[in-house]
């Protein structure tokens, strides 16, 4: 066979697999990405989930305080980045924590922010019991969405002064940790997002912005030319974060804390007083929610968040975020958010509310079954 015709039908072959795989990046002077829809359909749903975000308005919490004679740091009020800063602020925490003198330390909760601090408080040269009313795959943090972004870390106007040197200081840390535990084992991968709208960013200098003050957290953050993409959305804006999955990681960090020689209690405390038969004289409150009766943070309170899950489609590697709905494409199924209700405690699923955001993403999605 000539030169010139093998080589044609390798480009031909490359051209197909282009088309074929729908995930691999654009290829020069192809146009527009073109991307696998996501198939919306009510009898597609295989669940719908409901976790209670612990939301502080002043952002999240991490302290030392004494109580009787046991060191108490505590380490809450996440809101909907309790997966994505859990390293950064088990780091923050583990620091104060080690400040005294003690190496037995409690870790209340085994979420993802107590199982992260529990691991680096090990890595760190402490012996660390576990202390939680539930343990994976039941706690709140295996029903994340589990993006790695802050998203509803904290309220208008509190990324300022003491608490954005915080902030940073644990975003930072958390995303490069995250780095290191992508690969199957931990379930974390890159993705691609496509932030939506039909009205230009309003502030460039919010998270998702051109001047964020985590930019440098947030690759490949550009918009896009009408033509790069298949939505109708008249503005959008891509960028590249980590995926997590709750049932792999969580389960592999719990596994990690175990083989260090981590011991786990499973115990619910009504009151801060019950601390203080803990034979530990140093503990991390990681309770989440429960800080808001253990510890009386009033403050305290939480953001609803409803997920309907889709059956997988291995296929769609790429996640997109428009108003309040939101898809993220995990292994385990397709992601479908779009419920943020501050101070509602239920978790009884809202079907009106799914309902709104099936209609919404599948509407989201009908320009891109005809590409």
């Amino acid at each position: 066979m000539p030169a010139s015709r093998r080589q044609a039908l390798r480009s031909l072959a490359l051209a197909g697999a282009w088309v074929a795989t729908g995930c691999a990046r654009q290829a020069p002077g192809a146009g527009r990405r073109r991307l696998p829809p996501v198939h919306v359909a009510m009898d597609r749903e295989i669940r719908t989930v409901v976790g209670l975000r612990p939301f502080r308005a002043s952002g999240f919490c991490v302290r030392a305080q004494r109580l009787g004679d046991k060191l108490v740091v505590h380490n809450y009020g996440h809101g909907g980045s309790g997966v994505t800063m859990s390293w950064g602020t088990a780091d923050l925490a583990a620091r104060l924590a080690l400040e005294a003198p003690a190496r037995n330390i409690a870790v209340l909760g085994a979420g993802a922010v107590g199982l992260a601090t529990a691991r680096l408080l090990q890595l760190r040269g402490a012996s660390v019991t576990i202390y939680a009313a539930a343990l994976p795959p039941d706690t709140t943090s295996n029903i994340a969405g589990a993006q790695w972004f802050p998203f509803y870390a904290f309220g208008p106007g509190a990324l300022v002064g003491a608490f954005r040197d915080q902030f940073l200081a644990a975003a930072r840390f958390s995303y490069r940790w995250f780095q290191s535990l992508v690969g199957t084992t931990y379930g974390v991968r890159w993705m691609t997002n496509y932030s939506l709208s039909n009205a230009p960013v309003a502030h460039e200098d919010g998270l998702t912005g051109l001047q964020s003050p985590i930019r440098e957290l947030i690759p490949e953050l550009a918009d896009l030319p009408r033509d790069a993409h298949p939505f109708a959305a008249a503005y959008v804006r891509r960028f590249d974060t980590m995926m997590i999955e709750p049932s792999i990681y969580l389960d592999a960090v719990l596994r990690d804390v175990r083989l260090a020689g981590g011991s786990i209690v499973v115990r619910r405390f009504e009151a801060a007083g019950d601390l203080a038969a803990l034979p530990e004289p140093t503990i991390v409150n990681c309770t989440g929610l429960g800080a808001r009766t253990l510890f009386g943070d009033d403050e305290l309170t939480t953001i609803k968040g409803q997920l309907t899950v889709l059956l997988p489609q291995p296929e769609v590697d790429y996640a997109v975020l428009q108003g309040d709905l939101y898809m993220f494409s995990r292994r385990d199924g397709i992601l479908l958010g779009g419920t943020h209700d501050k101070g509602v405690f239920t978790l009884e699923p809202d079907l009106a509310a799914k309902q709104r955001v099936l209609v919404g993403h599948a509407q989201l999605f009908a320009p891109l079954l005809g590409e």
